[in-house]
Protein backbone atom coordinates (compact mmCIF):
# COMPACT_ATOMS: atom_id res chain seq x y z
CA UNK A 1 0.00 0.00 0.00
CA UNK A 2 2.74 2.28 0.44
CA UNK A 3 4.40 2.03 -3.04
CA UNK A 4 0.90 2.27 -4.11
CA UNK A 5 0.59 5.75 -2.62
CA UNK A 6 4.12 6.24 -2.98
CA UNK A 7 3.84 5.90 -7.10
CA UNK A 8 0.56 7.73 -6.97
CA UNK A 9 1.94 10.97 -5.64
CA UNK A 10 4.91 10.49 -7.84
CA UNK A 11 2.58 10.90 -10.75
CA UNK A 12 0.36 13.73 -9.25
CA UNK A 13 3.29 15.75 -8.76
CA UNK A 14 4.94 15.42 -12.30
CA UNK A 15 1.14 16.47 -13.83
CA UNK A 16 1.57 19.74 -12.01
CA UNK A 17 5.58 20.12 -12.59
CA UNK A 18 4.77 19.98 -16.44
CA UNK A 19 1.95 22.46 -16.01
CA UNK A 20 -1.31 20.17 -16.39
CA UNK A 21 -4.14 21.80 -14.37
CA UNK A 22 -5.93 18.79 -12.88
CA UNK A 23 -4.74 14.88 -12.98
CA UNK A 24 -7.11 12.18 -12.40
CA UNK A 25 -6.46 8.67 -11.91
CA UNK A 26 -8.83 5.39 -13.16
CA UNK A 27 -8.53 1.62 -13.21
CA UNK A 28 -8.16 0.31 -17.03
CA UNK A 29 -11.46 -1.40 -17.63
CA UNK A 30 -13.58 -2.30 -20.75
CA UNK A 31 -16.12 0.35 -21.06
CA UNK A 32 -19.16 -1.78 -21.88
CA UNK A 33 -22.15 1.13 -21.18
CA UNK A 34 -19.91 3.73 -23.47
CA UNK A 35 -19.81 0.85 -26.24
CA UNK A 36 -23.21 1.13 -27.10
CA UNK A 37 -23.34 4.73 -26.62
CA UNK A 38 -21.01 5.22 -29.19
CA UNK A 39 -22.14 2.29 -31.74
CA UNK A 40 -25.69 4.32 -31.75
CA UNK A 41 -24.14 7.69 -32.48
CA UNK A 42 -22.15 5.63 -35.39
CA UNK A 43 -25.30 3.95 -36.80
CA UNK A 44 -27.34 7.30 -36.57
CA UNK A 45 -24.79 8.65 -38.92
CA UNK A 46 -23.83 11.50 -36.71
CA UNK A 47 -20.00 11.24 -37.33
CA UNK A 48 -20.60 12.50 -40.69
CA UNK A 49 -17.70 11.83 -43.26
CA UNK A 50 -15.71 11.30 -40.43
CA UNK A 51 -14.92 7.66 -41.24
CA UNK A 52 -11.98 7.44 -38.97
CA UNK A 53 -14.71 7.63 -35.77
CA UNK A 54 -15.66 4.13 -36.99
CA UNK A 55 -12.24 2.59 -36.73
CA UNK A 56 -10.35 0.35 -33.84
CA UNK A 57 -13.72 0.49 -32.22
CA UNK A 58 -13.08 -2.13 -29.88
CA UNK A 59 -9.83 -0.59 -28.60
CA UNK A 60 -11.54 2.83 -28.12
CA UNK A 61 -13.23 0.71 -25.14
CA UNK A 62 -10.71 -1.38 -23.97
CA UNK A 63 -7.47 0.51 -23.23
CA UNK A 64 -5.77 -3.10 -22.68
CA UNK A 65 -5.75 -3.17 -26.62
CA UNK A 66 -3.63 0.25 -26.58
CA UNK A 67 -1.61 -0.93 -24.27
CA UNK A 68 -1.02 -4.26 -23.15
CA UNK A 69 -1.41 -5.42 -19.83
CA UNK A 70 -2.69 -1.74 -18.98
CA UNK A 71 -4.03 -0.96 -14.99
CA UNK A 72 -4.53 2.40 -14.95
CA UNK A 73 -5.65 5.42 -17.15
CA UNK A 74 -4.33 8.95 -16.42
CA UNK A 75 -6.00 11.87 -17.28
CA UNK A 76 -4.90 15.65 -17.34
CA UNK A 77 -6.36 18.82 -18.08
CA UNK A 78 -4.55 21.64 -19.51
CA UNK A 79 -5.90 24.87 -19.86
CA UNK A 80 -6.16 26.93 -22.99
CA UNK A 81 -8.32 29.66 -22.45
CA UNK A 82 -6.48 33.24 -23.77
CA UNK A 83 -6.03 36.22 -22.18
CA UNK A 84 -6.54 37.78 -25.65
CA UNK A 85 -9.05 37.64 -27.77
CA UNK A 86 -9.72 38.42 -31.21
CA UNK A 87 -10.48 42.06 -32.28
CA UNK A 88 -13.97 42.68 -33.51
CA UNK A 89 -13.79 43.07 -37.16
CA UNK A 90 -12.27 39.56 -38.10
CA UNK A 91 -13.79 35.86 -38.88
CA UNK A 92 -13.95 33.95 -35.40
CA UNK A 93 -10.93 31.36 -34.65
CA UNK A 94 -11.82 28.95 -31.72
CA UNK A 95 -9.81 29.61 -28.91
CA UNK A 96 -7.66 26.67 -28.85
CA UNK A 97 -6.30 27.57 -32.25
CA UNK A 98 -4.81 30.62 -31.17
CA UNK A 99 -1.43 29.43 -30.04
CA UNK A 100 0.51 26.23 -31.21
CA UNK A 101 -1.07 22.77 -32.25
CA UNK A 102 -1.95 21.69 -28.93
CA UNK A 103 -1.29 17.60 -29.94
CA UNK A 104 2.30 18.82 -30.53
CA UNK A 105 3.38 20.37 -27.30
CA UNK A 106 0.97 17.89 -25.44
CA UNK A 107 2.75 15.12 -26.79
CA UNK A 108 5.92 16.05 -25.74
CA UNK A 109 4.51 16.08 -22.12
CA UNK A 110 3.45 13.02 -22.19
CA UNK A 111 6.40 11.94 -23.31
CA UNK A 112 8.71 13.67 -20.89
CA UNK A 113 5.83 12.63 -18.06
CA UNK A 114 6.38 8.88 -18.94
CA UNK A 115 10.25 9.34 -18.95
CA UNK A 116 10.13 10.58 -15.60
CA UNK A 117 7.78 7.88 -14.37
CA UNK A 118 10.60 5.05 -15.42
CA UNK A 119 12.84 7.29 -13.74
CA UNK A 120 11.79 7.79 -10.57
CA UNK A 121 9.84 4.18 -10.53
CA UNK A 122 11.34 1.93 -12.33
CA UNK A 123 10.04 -0.13 -15.46
CA UNK A 124 6.46 1.57 -16.51
CA UNK A 125 5.01 0.55 -19.81
CA UNK A 126 2.60 3.40 -21.41
CA UNK A 127 1.51 5.54 -23.94
CA UNK A 128 0.20 8.72 -24.35
CA UNK A 129 -2.67 10.17 -26.27
CA UNK A 130 -3.96 13.27 -27.29
CA UNK A 131 -6.54 13.14 -30.33
CA UNK A 132 -3.93 10.88 -31.30
CA UNK A 133 -5.99 7.48 -30.69
CA UNK A 134 -9.34 5.81 -30.11
CA UNK A 135 -9.43 6.84 -26.82
CA UNK A 136 -12.75 8.27 -25.12
CA UNK A 137 -11.02 10.40 -23.25
CA UNK A 138 -14.43 12.25 -21.47
CA UNK A 139 -15.82 9.07 -19.99
CA UNK A 140 -11.67 8.44 -18.47
CA UNK A 141 -12.02 12.29 -16.89
CA UNK A 142 -15.33 11.96 -15.46
CA UNK A 143 -14.00 8.28 -14.29
CA UNK A 144 -11.50 10.02 -12.46
CA UNK A 145 -13.08 12.62 -10.57
CA UNK A 146 -12.35 15.42 -12.74
CA UNK A 147 -15.55 16.70 -13.73
CA UNK A 148 -18.83 16.15 -16.03
CA UNK A 149 -19.67 15.58 -19.18
CA UNK A 150 -22.09 18.90 -19.96
CA UNK A 151 -24.99 18.81 -22.55
CA UNK A 152 -22.67 19.97 -25.04
CA UNK A 153 -20.73 17.16 -24.62
CA UNK A 154 -17.95 18.95 -23.51
CA UNK A 155 -15.93 17.86 -20.19
CA UNK A 156 -16.99 20.56 -17.28
CA UNK A 157 -15.41 21.67 -14.14
CA UNK A 158 -16.87 23.72 -11.42
CA UNK A 159 -13.61 25.12 -10.69
CA UNK A 160 -12.52 26.68 -14.29
CA UNK A 161 -15.17 25.43 -17.20
CA UNK A 162 -14.08 23.43 -19.99
CA UNK A 163 -11.88 25.68 -21.94
CA UNK A 164 -9.12 22.38 -21.40
CA UNK A 165 -7.55 20.19 -23.50
CA UNK A 166 -7.48 16.39 -22.58
CA UNK A 167 -5.00 13.98 -22.55
CA UNK A 168 -4.88 10.54 -21.42
CA UNK A 169 -1.23 8.29 -20.63
CA UNK A 170 -2.62 4.50 -20.68
CA UNK A 171 -0.04 2.69 -18.45
CA UNK A 172 0.70 -0.32 -16.21
CA UNK A 173 1.29 0.73 -13.40
CA UNK A 174 -1.04 0.27 -10.89
CA UNK A 175 -1.57 2.81 -8.80
CA UNK A 176 -4.54 4.36 -6.30
CA UNK A 177 -7.36 5.56 -7.63
CA UNK A 178 -9.46 8.24 -7.92
CA UNK A 179 -13.15 8.20 -6.96
CA UNK A 180 -15.37 8.80 -10.14
CA UNK A 181 -16.95 11.80 -10.41
CA UNK A 182 -20.96 11.36 -9.85
CA UNK A 183 -22.55 14.57 -9.73
CA UNK A 184 -23.99 16.93 -12.74
CA UNK A 185 -24.17 20.49 -12.40
CA UNK A 186 -26.23 21.44 -15.68
CA UNK A 187 -28.98 21.07 -13.72
CA UNK A 188 -32.16 22.54 -15.89
CA UNK A 189 -29.76 24.73 -17.78
CA UNK A 190 -29.80 24.66 -21.85
CA UNK A 191 -27.90 27.46 -22.76
CA UNK A 192 -25.61 25.69 -25.25
CA UNK A 193 -28.61 23.78 -26.37
CA UNK A 194 -30.69 26.89 -27.04
CA UNK A 195 -27.55 29.47 -28.60
CA UNK A 196 -26.32 26.33 -31.13
CA UNK A 197 -27.45 27.98 -34.35
CA UNK A 198 -26.92 24.56 -36.39
CA UNK A 199 -29.08 22.49 -33.76
CA UNK A 200 -26.23 20.47 -33.46
CA UNK A 201 -27.00 19.92 -29.81
CA UNK A 202 -29.59 16.84 -29.21
CA UNK A 203 -31.05 16.27 -25.93
CA UNK A 204 -29.09 13.20 -24.02
CA UNK A 205 -26.04 14.77 -24.22
CA UNK A 206 -25.58 13.61 -27.58
CA UNK A 207 -24.66 16.28 -29.97
CA UNK A 208 -24.14 15.71 -34.21
CA UNK A 209 -21.01 15.64 -34.86
CA UNK A 210 -22.18 16.52 -38.78
CA UNK A 211 -23.85 19.45 -37.78
CA UNK A 212 -21.58 21.20 -35.83
CA UNK A 213 -19.37 24.21 -37.30
CA UNK A 214 -16.34 22.50 -36.28
CA UNK A 215 -17.32 19.68 -38.16
CA UNK A 216 -18.00 22.03 -41.33
CA UNK A 217 -14.96 24.16 -41.01
CA UNK A 218 -12.26 21.59 -40.08
CA UNK A 219 -13.04 18.20 -40.62
CA UNK A 220 -15.29 18.60 -44.04
CA UNK A 221 -13.08 18.25 -46.88
CA UNK A 222 -15.62 18.92 -49.44
CA UNK A 223 -15.15 22.37 -51.72
CA UNK A 224 -18.77 23.15 -51.07
CA UNK A 225 -20.20 23.56 -47.69
CA UNK A 226 -23.80 21.89 -48.05
CA UNK A 227 -25.37 24.25 -45.68
CA UNK A 228 -27.71 26.84 -47.20
CA UNK A 229 -27.59 29.61 -44.63
CA UNK A 230 -24.28 30.97 -44.14
CA UNK A 231 -25.75 33.21 -41.19
CA UNK A 232 -26.18 29.89 -39.12
CA UNK A 233 -22.46 29.92 -38.86
CA UNK A 234 -21.73 33.27 -37.25
CA UNK A 235 -18.75 34.50 -38.97
CA UNK A 236 -16.77 31.41 -37.50
CA UNK A 237 -14.37 30.67 -39.96
CA UNK A 238 -12.30 27.98 -37.98
CA UNK A 239 -13.83 25.65 -35.00
CA UNK A 240 -16.90 27.06 -33.06
CA UNK A 241 -16.64 28.32 -29.12
CA UNK A 242 -20.55 29.49 -29.19
CA UNK A 243 -21.60 26.25 -26.56
CA UNK A 244 -18.80 27.11 -24.15
CA UNK A 245 -19.34 30.70 -24.49
CA UNK A 246 -22.29 30.62 -23.41
CA UNK A 247 -22.26 28.09 -20.31
CA UNK A 248 -22.41 29.42 -16.61
CA UNK A 249 -19.59 27.36 -15.83
CA UNK A 250 -16.74 29.30 -17.98
CA UNK A 251 -17.58 32.59 -16.04
CA UNK A 252 -14.94 30.75 -14.15
CA UNK A 253 -12.60 30.58 -16.80
CA UNK A 254 -8.94 31.75 -16.37
CA UNK A 255 -6.28 32.23 -18.54
CA UNK A 256 -3.89 29.41 -19.24
CA UNK A 257 -0.13 29.76 -18.21
CA UNK A 258 1.65 27.74 -21.13
CA UNK A 259 3.66 29.62 -23.15
CA UNK A 260 3.27 27.61 -26.26
CA UNK A 261 -0.17 28.27 -26.37
CA UNK A 262 0.22 32.19 -26.59
CA UNK A 263 -1.88 33.60 -29.42
CA UNK A 264 -0.33 33.96 -32.64
CA UNK A 265 -0.38 37.68 -33.44
CA UNK A 266 -2.02 37.15 -36.88
CA UNK A 267 -4.94 35.55 -35.63
CA UNK A 268 -5.79 38.37 -32.74
CA UNK A 269 -5.30 40.90 -35.59
CA UNK A 270 -5.98 40.28 -39.11
CA UNK A 271 -9.30 41.68 -40.47
CA UNK A 272 -11.28 39.78 -42.69
CA UNK A 273 -10.33 41.94 -45.77
CA UNK A 274 -6.39 40.75 -44.72
CA UNK A 275 -7.36 36.71 -44.21
CA UNK A 276 -8.95 37.06 -47.54
CA UNK A 277 -5.79 38.91 -49.22
CA UNK A 278 -3.55 36.22 -47.52
CA UNK A 279 -1.28 34.23 -50.11
CA UNK A 280 -0.57 29.99 -49.64
CA UNK A 281 2.99 31.23 -48.98
CA UNK A 282 2.00 33.84 -46.32
CA UNK A 283 -0.50 31.15 -44.58
CA UNK A 284 2.17 28.27 -44.26
CA UNK A 285 4.67 30.19 -42.99
CA UNK A 286 2.45 32.06 -40.52
CA UNK A 287 0.80 29.04 -39.69
CA UNK A 288 3.49 26.54 -39.83
CA UNK A 289 2.91 25.09 -35.85
CA UNK A 290 -0.62 26.20 -35.93
CA UNK A 291 -3.75 24.01 -35.87
CA UNK A 292 -5.45 26.07 -38.48
CA UNK A 293 -2.86 24.35 -40.75
CA UNK A 294 -5.28 21.20 -40.25
CA UNK A 295 -7.74 23.19 -42.51
CA UNK A 296 -5.35 23.55 -44.88
CA UNK A 297 -5.09 27.13 -46.84
CA UNK A 298 -8.02 26.25 -49.10
CA UNK A 299 -10.19 25.06 -46.27
CA UNK A 300 -10.02 28.60 -45.09
CA UNK A 301 -10.78 30.34 -48.36
CA UNK A 302 -13.58 28.08 -48.59
CA UNK A 303 -14.72 28.81 -44.64
CA UNK A 304 -13.93 32.55 -45.79
CA UNK A 305 -16.03 32.62 -48.91
CA UNK A 306 -19.14 31.00 -47.44
CA UNK A 307 -19.48 33.38 -44.21
CA UNK A 308 -19.15 35.92 -46.49
CA UNK A 309 -21.82 34.76 -48.43
CA UNK A 310 -19.35 34.28 -52.36
CA UNK A 311 -19.61 30.37 -52.02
Amino acid sequence: MHQLSSNTGIVKKTAAQLGFDYCGIAKAIQLDKDAARLETWLQQGMHGSMQYMEKYFDQRINPGLLVPGAKTVITLLLNYYPAQQQQSNAPNIAKYAYGKDYHEVIRDKLQVFLQILQQQIGAVEGRGFVDSAPVLERTWAKRSGLGWIGKNGNLLTKKTGSFFFIATLITDLELNYDDPYTKDFCGTCTRCIDACPTDAILPGKMVNGSKCISYYTIELKDMLIPEQDNSKFKNWMFGCDICQDVCPWNRFSTPHHEPAFTPIPAILNLSTSEWEALTEEAFKEIFKYSPLKRSKFRGIQRNLRFINGKQ
